[in-house]
This record gives structure tokens, C-alpha cells and sequence, in this order.
């Protein structure tokens, strides 16, 4: 049980790797854990694991409900390995913002009116749009920085937002099970 504890990936809904992460089953054996992202970060968003995670001690992540990822993308050109690929804002795909159209107080008919994902998202009327006065995201341009995870006003009972981000892979794997 401890043994796949420390193999079962840090990376969940809200909590990211930075951006030009390679993919998670390399990270770890990539990462040298020198901590130059973290350093190098100026808003504090990049933070190392603590002892306890295993083969992932030390590696970069970014909890976006605390403080999101703003793509000023100084931490790939710091990446001495290559574990943050050299990549700009618009390539960045570090998860897919979902709407939960059940908690989202615009979509589920409580008859007012926020825009706050909508208003704080880097590329607005690209990675997300409004149809209808409602905010839809669009897969395709999302980067995942969440931006607006961090700005969304409504937090549920299990500690989740509004719009969420969920890491790509499992994102993927929802999606093609609920085909």
C-alpha cells in the first residue's frame, strides 16, 4: 500500500505541473529537483513536494486555487533537463478547465449573472467564450493556468470550484469513458 502511495501521481484536479511539463511517467526520473522553477517563479505559484512523496519529493507543482500559473513562462527557460520544455503561452497545456454547470451560479438558472472566468482568462473569446451570457471553455485554446479557478467565487462542499482544472490525462481518460 505505501509502495503505490509513492507512485501514484501528485498531479490532481487543481493541482498542476508547470507549464512544458513533460509527461507525468517521465517527470520524476527527468526532474532533478534543483529548484530553479521555483525560484525563478515571481509570483510564488511554483512550489516543491515535501519529503513525504515519495519518488516525487522535490518536484515542481502548482496548486492554482491557491495561486494560479500567470504564463510569464520563466520557468522553462530555467529548466536545465528539459523537464520544462521551452514552449510560449499559447503551446502551454497544463490541464483543461471544466465547467460544473451544476455549481456554476450562471449556468444553473439562479438567474445571475458572473463573468469572472470569463473576465480573468488570458485569452478570452479564444480559451473560453461566452454563449448566451454563460461561460463555455474551449478545449482546443485552453492552457489550464487556472487563472480562473483562483478567481471563481463559488466553492463547493468537497473543496472544489466552479470550474475546475483537471489535468490532461485524466481529463482524456473521463472523456473516453464516458463515451
Amino acid at each position: 500500500m505505501a509502495f503505490e502511495k509513492t507512485l501514484k501521481s501528485p498531479v490532481t484536479t487543481n493541482v498542476l505541473r508547470p507549464p512544458g511539463a513533460v509527461n507525468e511517467l517521465l517527470f520524476p526520473s527527468k526532474c532533478i529537483r534543483c529548484g530553479r522553477c521555483v525560484e525563478v517563479c515571481p509570483y510564488g505559484s511554483i512550489r516543491p513536494l515535501d519529503i513525504h512523496a515519495g519518488i516525487f519529493t522535490g518536484t515542481p507543482l502548482i496548486h492554482v486555487t491557491d495561486i494560479p500559473c500567470y504564463l510569464c513562462m520563466k520557468c522553462v527557460e530555467v529548466c536545465p533537463t528539459g523537464t520544462l520544455r521551452p514552449i510560449t503561452q499559447q503551446e502551454t497545456k497544463m490541464g483543461l478547465a471544466v465547467i460544473n454547470k451544476h455549481a456554476c451560479i450562471t449556468w444553473n438558472g439562479e438567474l445571475a449573472l458572473c463573468r469572472t472566468c470569463y473576465n480573468i482568462c488570458p485569452f478570452k473569446e479564444t480559451a473560453i467564450k461566452l454563449d448566451e451570457l454563460r461561460p463555455v471553455v474551449i478545449d482546443k485554446y485552453c492552457t489550464g493556468c487556472g487563472l480562473c479557478v483562483h478567481g471563481c467565487q463559488v466553492t463547493q462542499e468537497n473543496g472544489k470550484k466552479a470550474i475546475n482544472v483537471e489535468p490532461i490525462y485524466a481529463y482524456r481518460r473521463r472523456a473516453i469513458a464516458n463515451e
